[in-house]
């Protein structure tokens, strides 16, 4: 068999692959929310022989803007992306960095263009550089009456920082009322905090994946994968493959999820 014929039995065999995994999931089993974490991006800059690790970065926004199709594709109706932390624009590079916001605010230009989906971003405005926070701002506003696919783009995003920002958020709206600190500390309950949140009205992930293999949250939607299933793929993100994201889901389906046990 020849080189190019080789190719197109791989391809074949992935396509059969794929079709069968497909198959077998029902809209029962699908994720209604699924946050994702792309990690790894610069080593596979670095392992594939690039100069920069924005090459990385931008293969990897171009893999989640594939991803975001693929659960289009498949019926999930909320989609959280981390994309940029409250570290990353403390201690990353300053080149990288600002490389990162440049394809971040690509991305975010290119999915409020998508038809039918809603962007909205989720972190903190103010921390970030004018011009993201301008093209954020934007793709929420243009999309705000889209009822398809709801894109979270976590930018500016640390879930301690998302919890200090509810606390605040409930004292200054509880002072405002004129109750008191001892009445507020006897009746505060998770959900009044779940209503100040970033992601308020909206539910919590049902699943939450990684990929390079790194098995952390690092600070992500804290609050809200408190009860979320994880799984953790070892491809690198720009080497996501859709199979990868549909064997995701399929375990996702087969197991039995128990809430506080």
């Amino acid at each position: 068999m020849t080189r190019s014929g080789a190719a197109d039995g791989r391809g074949l065999l992935y396509r059969l692959y794929s079709s069968r995994l497909r198959r077998r999931l029902t809209p029962e089993t699908v994720p209604h929310h699924v946050a994702m974490m792309i990690d790894g991006n610069r080593r596979w800059a670095r392992q594939a022989g690039y100069p920069t690790a924005a090459d990385g970065h931008r293969a990897g926004a171009a893999k989640m803007h594939d991803f975001l199709r693929w659960c289009d594709d498949l019926g999930v109706r909320v989609v959280s992306l981390y994309l940029l932390s409250t570290d990353n624009l403390s201690k990353r590079d300053s080149k990288e960095l600002a490389d990162l916001i440049e394809i971040i605010a690509e991305l975010a230009d290119e999915l409020s263009h998508e038809p039918g989906w809603r962007v909205q971003h989720v972190g903190r405005a103010e921390i970030l550089p004018a011009e993201l926070a301008r093209v954020l701002a934007t793709a929420q506003e243009r999309t705000r009456e889209n009822t398809g696919l709801h894109v979270n783009l976590a930018v500016g995003y640390g879930g301690r920082s998302e919890i200090v920002d509810a606390v605040r958020s409930i004292l200054a709206q509880h002072h405002e009322n004129g109750g008191s600190l001892e009445d507020l500390a006897a009746n505060l309950t998770p959900e009044q905090i779940g209503e100040h949140l970033y992601t308020v009205g909206q539910a919590d992930p049902d699943l939450v994946i990684r990929t390079s293999g790194e098995q952390r949250l690092s600070d992500f939607l804290l609050w809200q994968s408190a009860h979320s299933e994880f799984y953790f793929v070892e491809a690198l993100g720009p080497d996501l493959r859709k199979v990868d994201f549909l064997r995701a889901i399929r375990d996702y389906a087969s197991r039995d999820r128990r809430y506080g046990g």
